[in-house]
């Protein structure tokens, strides 16, 4: 006998969307079929059910090392993926403290997580200027499904075991020590010089709003640096994969690369699809990320380039702080990252399937298959024989509106509150467990495992 039946719902596969039923037994889907039976069986009428998401770009900062303690903790933040239908997600290597660079700092990540996971997590290991002679390879040995270098100015070197961005010469030679990995390098490509200086002037001269901002940051300084990381990867056979692209003019660049035969890759992110610069300043500080959220036009260029595939899959980029940091009416002075985990799969569904049309499988591809698959992580993101049992139930056509006590986080900050959505998550099931449902809450168990490669 089956496990579990999830009945009657419109499922997501890798051929279309199909009303049919789907089996589960010892975590794995086992059939896929009408009428099928189970020792527990859900009825999916009316809803969408799709592979569960898997976030390919989040901060949890846990441990925090005493200066960060009160950011994102793997309790709170694998809850608000439950809650969001994010069934697996992959972790940046900062902003915790240390940041994950070697094998000591990832054991540390570890032992921080190790029952505390509601989501199955895989990790990224940090490309810096300091773990050049042995921290790469020392990673690969403990699992890390890929690496994570930013080109952008990064890191507090007040604190001893913080990120820092790469120069030139470690993104090279990092490069080629990837390479022998056959791991993803993952990039924030911004130029440092540029950005860094703008935002200088722009400060010097009083500027605080968000159109200043993201003058600050103009499309060259996002354009640049992905010619030169693809450059770079020219030289030395390293995958890698450019990371929040905000411009559709970046991912013309990725794209012409591609179609010479370079192995690169893009995502984008929930929010340069949602919002645009116009709004920001009267959603304040708890909006700003970098690169910026660009205008209108560049937000059409995002969504077409997602819906015809040349941007493989989108990410929530998850970034949060404590409220402190966002509490200033200076842009240029508040903590730059959104809060997003848990609001991916209603916003791209509501915006993409059923305002622009996307289809299933698409939608299904950017939240789910298609970053399981360059990060190579086994069983995920498709609903097929064989794979992990995890699920998100989607009610379509179904608004409501974000309150902050609904978020999960352990600080209840978003630039998505106060925002309707049209489409519901009602229920995360991983590995065949629910870890959600919505009239019952976040599960009070946690099953989540972490992912090693």
């Amino acid at each position: 006998m089956n496990d579990l039946v999830i009945k009657n719902g419109l499922v997501i596969l890798d051929t279309g969307a199909v009303k049919t039923d789907v089996a589960v037994k010892d975590e794995k889907i086992v059939a896929i079929g009408a009428d099928l039976e189970g020792e527990k069986e859900i009825d999916a009428e009316g809803l969408i059910v799709s592979p569960g998401m898997v976030d390919a770009h989040v901060h949890i900062t846990d441990p925090g090392g005493g200066y960060r303690d009160e950011w994102e903790g793997y309790v709170t933040g694998t809850a608000a993926a439950a809650k969001g239908g994010v069934t697996s997600f992959i972790e940046m290597p900062l902003n915790q403290v240390p940041a994950t660079v070697d094998a000591e700092t990832i054991d540390i990540k570890y032992q921080a997580g190790e029952g505390n996971l509601q989501a199955d997590v895989a990790s990224f290991g940090g490309l810096v200027p300091f773990n050049l002679d042995g921290g790469i390879q020392e990673l690969d040995e403990k699992g890390v499904a890929a690496y994570k270098a930013f080109l952008a100015t990064a890191g507090d070197r007040s604190i001893e075991g913080d990120f820092q961005n790469v120069d030139d010469y470690s993104l090279l030679e990092g490069m080629r020590q990837i390479a022998e990995t056959g791991k993803v390098l993952a990039l924030h490509a911004e130029n440092a010089a540029i950005t860094d200086r703008l935002g200088d002037i722009a400060y010097e001269n009083g500027e605080k709003d968000f159109q200043a901002y993201v003058d600050s940051r103009p499309e060259i300084t996002e354009i640049e640096p992905i010619q030169r990381a693809i450059t770079f990867a020219e030289e030395t056979g390293c995958r890698i994969h450019i990371c929040h692209v905000a411009t559709p003019r970046g991912v013309e660049v990725i794209k012409e690369a591609r179609d010479r035969g370079v192995d690169v890759t893009a995502e984008t992110c929930t929010h340069y699809l949602y919002f645009t610069t116009d709004e920001l300043d009267a959603i304040g500080p708890v909006v700003k990320c970098s690169p910026p959220i660009r205008d209108q036009e560049a937000q059409d260029g995002l969504w077409e380039q997602v819906i015809n595939g040349d941007i493989d899959f989108v990410t929530s980029d998850h970034s949060p702080s404590t409220p402190d940091l966002k509490d200033t009416d200076n842009v240029f002075e508040a903590w730059g990252g959104i809060a997003g985990l848990q609001n991916n799969v209603d916003i791209l569904f509501d915006e993409g399937v059923q305002k622009r049309g996307m289809s299933l499988t698409r939608f299904a591809e950017i939240i789910a298959s298609r970053p399981a698959e360059l990060y190579e992580l086994e069983g995920k993101g498709h609903i097929s024989i064989g794979y992990d049992a995890d699920f998100v139930l989607i009610q379509p056509d179904k608004p409501y509106t974000l309150e902050a006590e609904d978020l999960e986080y352990r600080n209840k900050m978003s630039p998505y509150i106060g925002q309707e959505i049209g489409a519901q998550v009602v229920q995360t099931i991983l590995r065949g467990e629910t870890v959600y449902a919505q009239d019952e809450g976040v599960s009070k168990d946690y099953i989540g495992k972490f992912i090693k490669k």
